[in-house]
């Protein structure tokens, strides 16, 4: 019996007992620190988009992240702490269904992903096409008895958009703010901002316009009118 006890038991007892108390310590520090869960929202990231490529879908899903683990590490998690990341390299235009799943997740190493919303999305890319449109003034207003526009002038008259292809190509012409000629009996300019009523078509140069609106009488007006 007392060769038992010194073979298995006080043996080394000083790591035993050393390697119990960490044992100990950690099932203490497990038991304090139970596991939580929480879902953060964040943005779809596209990584490599190839640069004649646009996302012509009008609407890109967010993702819901629902990720367990310590609570201690749960409870200072922020939506910047997740990233959900797709890979868009040699990507051609047309439609296209991507999975989001755990492996798209990047998180911090003691975070376990437990669901992901959507699982799957679909998204439309297109060709980027640039191309000049003409600027069209859009003049609003009452004029002056005896008075009407003889002109409207804008300068630039043609500006730059750029955007998906099928977009770009159905855009007419770019429209400034309204220009107020109430009540104007000569030549008046302003500056006014041309826009793009589309979202995904953007203004290469949103410079401001110099819009001139040119009034003259009408004919049979007099003089003392």
């Amino acid at each position: 019996m007392r060769d038992f006890l010194e073979r298995y038991v006080l043996h080394n007892l000083g790591l035993k007992l050393v390697s119990l108390a960490l044992a100990a310590g950690l099932w203490l520090a497990v038991m304090r620190d139970p596991v939580a869960e929480v879902a953060l929202e964040v943005p779809i990231e596209f990584h490599n988009i190839p640069q004649n490529l646009e996302i012509s879908s009008e609407s890109v899903p967010r993702a819901e992240i629902r990720v367990r683990g310590p609570a201690r590490i749960i409870s200072r998690l922020r939506p910047s702490d997740l990233h959900a990341e797709i890979d868009l390299a040699n990507m051609k235009a047309g439609d296209h269904t991507f999975d989001l799943t755990a492996q798209q997740i990047s998180k911090p190493s003691e975070l376990e992903v437990a669901q992901v919303v959507p699982s799957q999305f679909h998204l439309t890319f297109d060709r980027r096409l640039t191309r000049q449109v003409p600027v069209r003034p859009r003049v609003v207003g009452t004029f002056a008895s005896g008075y009407t526009i003889e002109r409207i002038l804008a300068e630039p008259s043609t500006i730059m958009i750029s955007g998906p292809e099928q977009h770009v190509q159905a855009v007419e012409a770019a429209i400034t703010d309204p220009v107020d000629v109430s009540g104007a009996i000569d030549r008046m300019t302003v500056v006014r901002h041309a826009y793009i009523s589309d979202p995904l078509v953007q203004v290469n140069s949103p410079d401001p316009v110099r819009v001139t609106v040119i009034i003259e009488k009408t004919s049979g007006s007099t003089a003392g009118h």
